[in-house]
This record gives C-alpha cells, structure tokens and sequence, in this order.
C-alpha cells in the first residue's frame, strides 16, 4: 500500500513540476531529470539562475 501511495505522490510531484516548467517557457520534459540522482541538483540551479524564455523582455524584471 505504502508503494502506490509514494507513486502517486511522485506521480503528483512531477505533474505540479511539469506546469512551473512549462509556464517559465521550458519544455515539460525537464521535470524528469528530477528523477535522476546528481541532475535533479544540476537541473534545479540551472532553472533557477537562468533566464527564462517567457519573461517579457520589456518590463524590468529582477535577473
């Protein structure tokens, strides 16, 4: 019982994942490197100190 509950919280995670993603204009696919060990840490700075491809370039945004 305990594994299906896990699946569908991971399976939860990376649904809610997928939306923060594609809304910052990555593609969805992204959100499995968060399956992956060492990535998910290199993945997760990458989308953070990035620049996203949906922010519109002329407001003054925090960078």
């Amino acid at each position: 019982m305990e594994y299906v509950l896990i699946f569908l919280f991971m399976l939860f995670t990376l649904w809610l994942g997928s939306k923060i993603v594609e809304k910052a204009g990555y593609p969805k696919l992204f959100v499995l490197c968060l399956l992956i060990p060492i990535l998910n840490i290199a993945m997760i700075w990458f989308f953070a100190f990035s620049k996203w491809p949906n922010l519109k370039s002329d407001i003054d945004q925090i960078t």
